[in-house]
């Protein structure tokens, strides 16, 4: 068996035990990578180890800590707490203040994850005491967040927009962006209306258990000033200094842990070091694979299952139903995002910005599953047991569907927005 077969069953099996065990299959990557290049390949262990996405590392690596100071010492649950204080008034408006703020919050870099876990608990009391269904808070809460979250500031917009550039595609950041951003905002539309949100009284019945709930949360103080200054100022610095996203970032975190804006040692505990070398490691396998010419058969499959005129919504599909089940930016992203170019070729056509847009936007939609973290943190957010039950079936089925949306939006839309 050659190498380039054995680094493509290497791929399908992470695939397949990021879908099926709770193991990080990053680190089963970098085993199968070691293996495979060394013994099969005959590389040396140094040309292995090239493939590691060193960038991408200390980028996702910086980003995050810079926002887990902002978590450690209470900057973004305060701000997302008086964001949502402002949405107090007509019980109508605050699924569309949830998804907003958790819109915006996700921009700006913390990423979906984060945002959904600082706001869901919030709006669930809320939104039950404004008489929303929790499907709807649920829905508009976990879209909001996926909105933002391939913004260029955040996590997952880092891998999915270093990933595009790797394969050629680069330079589309804020097309990334709003593509993803449309899709979300155009299916919460849907929730809103099918769930009951234009049929919500239209008196203030929010406005003061928010208030009272920011309240309990402290004020702003001197820290977290500094921290939303901080922060501000390295947004400004990236956006029209184009300072070095991940280095920056680095240096600002630094700067704030230099000044005790955050206990350094819970900071860093708090960056997700499990998702960072899941990425890292399905790109390491995935840089294997390009040199033995596994990614070659790898598109070669895909191929088989598209012609140039479906393939925006066959690979959004494929991602999206891969994704319900595994991990859209430590495994799906990584994994078929380089495939882009190769794919192309093999189908005799298709736009590759296209296709990418088709992978960011089919793999991301399906993200409320309550298989997804993002799902599990609204199931999570209910205390009684059988609404949890309830809403966990409701975000499953929501989910699954969103893999046909999911399909039929870029299979219509994408090559649009590729040409804009």
């Amino acid at each position: 068996m050659n190498a380039a077969l054995l680094s493509l069953a290497a791929l399908l099996v992470a695939i397949v035990l990021s879908i099926t065990s709770r193991i990080n299959v990053g680190l089963v990557a970098i085993a199968l990578a070691w293996v495979i290049g060394v013994y099969a390949a005959g590389m040396t262990p140094d040309a292995v180890m090239g493939g590691f996405p060193v960038s991408l590392f200390l980028t996702l690596a910086g980003v995050t800590l810079l926002f887990s100071v902002a978590e450690v010492n209470g900057t973004l649950e305060r701000l997302a707490n008086r964001a949502v204080r402002g949405a107090g008034g007509s019980a109508r408006l605050l699924p569309i203040f949830f998804f907003a703020i958790a819109c915006v919050l996700s921009s700006i870099g913390p990423g979906a994850i984060v945002s959904v876990a600082l706001l869901i608990p919030l709006a669930m009391v809320i939104g039950a005491r404004a008489g929303v269904p929790a499907l709807l808070t649920a829905l508009l809460v976990a879209n909001g967040a996926n909105a933002g979250n391939l913004s260029p500031l955040s996590s997952v917009g880092i891998i999915a927009n270093s990933a595009m550039a790797k394969a050629g595609v680069g330079g589309h950041e804020w097309r990334v962006w709003a593509a993803n951003f449309a899709a979300h905002a155009l299916v919460s539309v849907a929730a809103y209306f099918l769930f009951g949100g234009a049929r919500l009284r239209t008196s203030a019945v929010a406005g003061g258990e928010a208030s009272h709930t920011a309240r309990a949360v402290g004020s702003f103080d001197g820290v977290h000033r500094l921290t939303v200054m901080v922060i501000l100022t390295w947004i400004a610095a990236v956006v029209v200094l184009k300072t070095p996203l991940g280095l920056s970032a680095f240096a600002a975190g630094t700067l704030l842990l230099l000044l005790h804006a955050a206990d350094e040692e819970t900071a860093i505990r708090k960056v997700p070091w499990g998702i960072i070398m899941m990425v890292s490691g399905v790109s390491l396998l995935i840089a294997l694979l390009e040199k033995t010419g596994g990614l070659d058969l790898f598109t070669t499959l895909l191929a088989r299952l598209a012609s140039p005129a479906s393939a925006n919504g066959v690979l959004a599909f494929v991602t999206g139903l891969i994704s319900t089940y595994s991990s859209t930016s430590g495994v799906v992203l990584p994994a078929f995002l380089p495939t882009v170019p190769g794919l192309v070729e093999k189908l005799g056509g298709g736009d590759p910005l296209a296709l990418a847009l088709s992978i960011n936007v089919g793999s991301a939609l399906v993200d409320v599953s309550p298989l997804s973290t993002l799902g599990a943190l609204c199931v999570a957010a209910l205390s009684d047991q059988g609404a949890a039950r309830v809403l966990f079936n409701q975000l499953l089925a929501w989910g699954l569907a969103m893999s046909v949306v999911g399909a039929l939006l870029c299979q219509l839309f994408a090559p649009l927005i590729a040409s804009l």
